[in-house]
Order: C-alpha cells, then sequence, then structure tokens
C-alpha cells in the first residue's frame, strides 16, 4: 500500500489533482486511514499508470473514465487508442524537426525563427501548476479549449505568443525601463493576449499580478524572457505590475 504522498513523489503529480481524480470518481484510494490520508494499491497504481498514458495521448479525463470503465468495446477502444498514439508520434516528430532546425541554425549561425523552434509544443504541461493556483475548474476549462482548437488555430497561437515575446526581448535589449511607453505598449498587448486566452472569464489586476510573478518565480516560465538579458523576466514582471497599477487591467 503507497500513501498519497508517495504517489505525488513518484508521479509528479499535486495532491490536489489526485483528490481532482477522487471527486469526478476516475481514480479512488483504496483506504483512507486516520486524518483522512489516501493510499493507494498495486491496482490502484496500475490504473493511474494507464490514466497518465491517456493523458499525455491528449485524451480528455471524461472519456478516460468511459474507457476504463469499458462502456466502449475493447476494438473501438483500442482503434481510438491507435489514432491517438499515430497522433502523438506526429507531435513528437514536429518536436525532433522543430529541434532539428534550431540545432542547424546555431551551427550556421542562421537566425531563429520561434514559430518553427516550438511547433509540437504543448501548453497542458501546466496542468498541475493551474490547478494548484487557480482550481480545477479553469484547468479543465483550459484543456478542454485548447483540445477544441484546430491545427491552424494552435499554429496561430503559437505564433501569437512568439511575436509577443520577441516585442519584450527587442524592448528589454533597448534599455529602456519598465515603466517606459514602449515597454507599457508591450505590457498592454501582453494583457490583450491574456484576456484572450482567459476565454472570457474576468481577469483581475491580482491574477495578473500572480502570473507576472510566477514569469520570475518560475524557470521554465522565466527562460521566455531571459534570451536578452538574465533580468528580462523581472522586467516584464515590473513593467506588467506597473501597467496594472497606472492603467489597470
Amino acid at each position: 500500500m503507497h500513501s498519497i504522498h508517495e504517489v505525488v513523489r513518484t508521479t509528479g503529480l499535486t495532491s490536489r489533482t489526485l483528490r481532482h481524480y477522487d471527486r469526478i470518481g476516475l481514480l479512488r484510494p483504496t483506504t483512507t486511514g486516520p486524518g483522512g490520508l489516501r493510499h493507494y494499491d498495486r491496482a490502484a497504481l496500475v490504473r493511474l499508470q494507464r490514466i497518465l498514458l491517456w493523458r499525455e495521448l491528449g485524451i480528455p479525463l471524461a472519456r478516460i473514465k468511459e474507457l476504463l470503465a469499458g462502456q466502449t468495446d475493447d476494438l473501438l477502444a483500442l482503434r481510438e487508442q491507435r489514432e491517438s498514439l499515430e497522433r502523438e508520434s506526429a507531435r513528437i516528430n514536429d518536436q525532433r524537426r522543430a529541434v532539428d532546425t534550431t540545432i542547424a541554425a546555431l551551427e550556421n549561425g542562421e537566425t531563429l525563427m520561434p514559430e518553427e523552434m516550438f511547433n509540437g509544443f504543448d501548453h497542458t504541461v501546466y496542468d498541475a501548476e493551474v490547478r494548484e493556483r487557480w482550481g480545477d475548474e479553469a484547468a479543465d476549462r483550459s484543456n478542454r479549449w485548447w483540445e477544441g482548437l484546430g491545427e491552424p488555430e494552435k499554429d496561430g497561437f503559437r505564433r501569437e505568443v512568439a511575436h509577443l515575446n520577441s516585442s519584450w526581448d527587442d524592448v528589454i535589449a533597448s534599455g529602456a525601463p519598465p515603466t517606459s511607453p514602449a515597454a507599457q505598449q508591450v505590457a498592454a498587448r501582453h494583457l490583450a493576449w491574456l484576456r484572450s486566452a482567459w476565454q472570457g472569464r474576468e481577469l483581475t489586476a491580482e491574477v495578473v499580478r500572480d502570473l507576472a510573478d510566477m514569469y520570475v518565480a518560475d524557470p521554465r516560465f522565466a527562460k521566455n524572457y531571459t534570451r536578452r538579458s538574465p533580468e528580462g523576466a523581472r522586467f516584464v514582471r515590473d513593467a506588467l505590475h506597473h501597467h496594472v497599477e497606472v492603467a489597470g487591467v
């Protein structure tokens, strides 16, 4: 029997995610001990492994629950899994080509094109962080939105992010302070992008500040803004904080 703490440590999931799986009936703890401490047996761990495999293939949680409950016949389930594997294989090939393109550009001293560098990369790798900070509803809504986009729309989203990051690079390299008009223009564009990504929900000043702080605190976010300067992430954070304080959201 394994405690929830062991499962969190070995899988990289958060306890909140495991509790969410319990609430929706996807993965029940085998036993619950004193103080509500959850424990999982071998069968539960095998089930969790299958869940994570399907999640990595981009299958929504509701569909995984159906598959595990046996609500579709085996042949149909296998065909769906094969299609998912083909999609994942194509995505990995896109990532491999993106890395090859970056290697070639670095070796030949060519200009790096963000649209090519990040082809095949998926925003859902931040699912656990979204659940921890803004709850399961926000994470599920975000995942449904992304999974519902067609490839042209996903490509457009990636290009928009790449153009925005390039604009931050330019203003950081210029030496202008975060409070400068040039930096504040990019901050306004950044907020407009956040509103579109927030899918109609209210984007509060607190959320913007929280996101801006994450750009500094989390190296995975920071690397997007430190290409021209190691202080780039702090620059973006300070520019966004200033914009919220002066111009509002």
